[in-house]
């Protein structure tokens, strides 16, 4: 898959929407002059206000974001408040200034050998799932974890997904990986995985593919200063050598990484 360039430099977008689903934010902005991201690819986000200032003056640096869905010059990104670059996003409002960098990196491969696509998804990792879900010819079987069921509001998202919560409030009372194991045991010769989440979770994820002969493709996360290779803030180990996450992934093949336990990730 060919990767879709990014334009030369930061650019201002107006926020056209904002959306609460349950624990989450949805916000949606206008990028008419921008090219259509693909499923998997990321943004790189800062508020035009209230960025490089206020409490503790942070943030100082963009935060990299997958693409929640994209279309007729819009943009939609999916955000949880959990630190002050988050939570500023989240207070973004119809008629306030977003700047981005993107798209950027790797984005998810077509199956391999026919197999069928198989989405995993935990936490506000679901978001390149739901991009990669439209574009595929056929709704794909989806599989999606969260803490609880204020977080599980954000599966509604997608479109007949199964859900596990940790605390059993919504759905399967366990982990997504549970059900990727129930899966996989009926159709692991079948399927092939697309998974993002929580670092512990995507480093299941890795292990019970690879144990059951299944080919996965991870979308994996870790911190980013820049987003285009000049920082090497993101690098991951793989099985020859370290390779740079914002240009060589964010999407890798599971069978070529050593971790996807990745240090630093998150928002």
């Amino acid at each position: 898959m060919t990767r879709v360039t990014a334009p030369f430099g930061r650019r201002a977008a107006a926020v056209t929407g904002r959306e609460q689903h349950g624990a989450y934010v949805v916000i949606r902005a206008a990028d008419p002059s921008g090219p259509a991201p693909q499923p998997g690819q990321f943004y790189m986000l800062s508020s035009a206000e209230r960025w490089g200032g206020g409490d503790g003056e942070r943030p100082f640096l963009p935060r990299a974001f997958s693409v929640l869905r994209a279309g007729g010059g819009e943009l939609q990104f999916l955000i949880e408040d959990v630190g002050p670059g988050t939570r500023r996003l989240c207070e973004l409002n119809p008629g306030d200034g977003l700047n981005l960098v993107g798209p950027l990196g790797n984005g998810f491969a077509p199956p391999r050998d026919a197999r069928a696509p198989l989405l995993v998804g935990g936490g506000v990792g679901i978001a390149p799932l739901a991009i990669w879900q439209d574009a595929l010819a056929d709704d794909a079987r989806v599989l999606l974890g969260f803490r609880d069921a204020a977080h599980a509001e954000g599966a509604k998202l997608l479109r007949h997904a199964a859900v596990a919560t940790d605390d059993g409030s919504a759905g399967h009372h366990g982990l997504v990986t549970e059900l990727l194991e129930d899966e996989l045991d009926d159709r692991a010769d079948d399927v092939e995985v697309y998974a993002c989440g929580p670092p512990a979770m995507l480093e299941a994820v890795r292990a019970i593919c690879i144990d059951r002969g299944a080919p996965a493709q991870l979308a994996l996360e870790s911190g980013m200063a820049c987003g285009f290779g000049a920082c090497f803030g993101c690098v991951v180990p793989t099985q020859n050598g370290y390779v740079r996450l914002c240009v060589d992934g964010p999407v890798l093949d599971a069978a070529m990484l050593e971790t996807a336990l990745v240090a630093g990730a998150g928002h």
